[in-house]
């Protein structure tokens, strides 16, 4: 068995769902997959002393998730007041329409397809409830309305599919750009340096409790990976299906279809710095 601890990120081991910091719990949602890991993680992040909280990322549009998820806060003494999401895709966003209808709440997000009310959320907003305060810190890359969210009294990051709880995410081109992701995860890298953030709330997967290492992991996977697909071009794969059979030999082949969009994305990347 490997050491937790050993592992990129040092993801915490036990259930997934239930409490993770003194402001967060995971409601974990009912759609494990290869691409969702163990689900999509649904977060509900207040104060301890308020009665109020902000939910992100109802996930898919599933009832039970919906109301289960409701429920839970209501245990925890709170009122779901606002909802916030992460980026538009349907695992973390599709029942984010039926939940505002649940919960009579608002809907920020950056893309205003997946607003309901008339904030969105931009680069550098504070969102402010009950005496809660997450920072909006904008991470394209894997979707172009990427965006993470710093809750800086608990020292940690929720942030959606940007950096996952195991394993590596993918870019999702056209839409999604290597150059922004690997922005994003400097700007993440920063704030566990400047702003002494060591926890990663993860869209999927367990919670990790060394977000510099984890950061610097997929730097470190993103520069190894670059690598490996500028060297198969050199030696003759030119389309992103060879790139992929060639580099991702050892992945699931479920997963090459996301493989090839990250490939696509690495090339575009490689043509615009003049290296292929």
């Amino acid at each position: 068995m490997t050491d937790a601890a050993a592992l990129p990120g040092q993801p915490r081991g036990g259930a997934l769902s239930g409490p993770a910091t003194a402001r967060a719990v995971n409601v974990l949602a009912p759609n494990p997959s290869a691409m969702t890991l163990d689900g999509t993680n649904t977060w509900i992040v207040s104060e301890p002393d308020s009665d109020l909280a902000v939910v992100i990322d109802p996930g898919p549009l599933d009832d039970g998730h919906l109301t289960h998820v409701v429920a839970t806060a209501a245990e925890l003494g709170k009122r779901v007041a606002l909802t916030l999401l992460t980026h538009g895709h349907p695992d973390h966003a599709e029942g984010a329409g039926r939940f505002a209808e649940l919960t009579g709440t608002h809907v920020r997000a950056l893309d205003p397809t997946l607003r309901l009310g008339d904030e969105g959320l931009a680069a550098k907003d504070v969102v402010t409830v009950g005496g809660l305060e997450l920072r909006v810190v904008p991470t394209p890359g894997h979707t172009s309305d990427s965006l993470s969210f710093h809750l800086p009294a608990d020292r940690a990051v929720l942030t959606g599919d940007t950096i996952l709880g195991r394993g590596t995410t993918m870019v999702a081109h056209p839409d999604g750009r290597l150059g922004d992701y690997l922005d994003s995860l400097r700007r993440l890298r920063s704030l566990t340096v400047d702003d002494g953030v060591h926890t990663v709330l993860p869209g999927h997967g367990p919670v990790l409790e060394d977000a510099q290492g984890a950061v610097e992991f997929y730097l470190a996977h993103r520069a190894g990976r670059l690598a490996q697909v500028e060297t198969a071009v050199e030696n003759g794969h030119l389309t992103p299906s060879e790139v992929v059979a060639h580099v991702y030999a050892d992945v699931d082949r479920s997963l090459w279809p996301a493989a090839e969009l990250s490939v696509r994305a690495q090339l575009e990347y490689l043509r615009e710095h003049g290296l292929i």
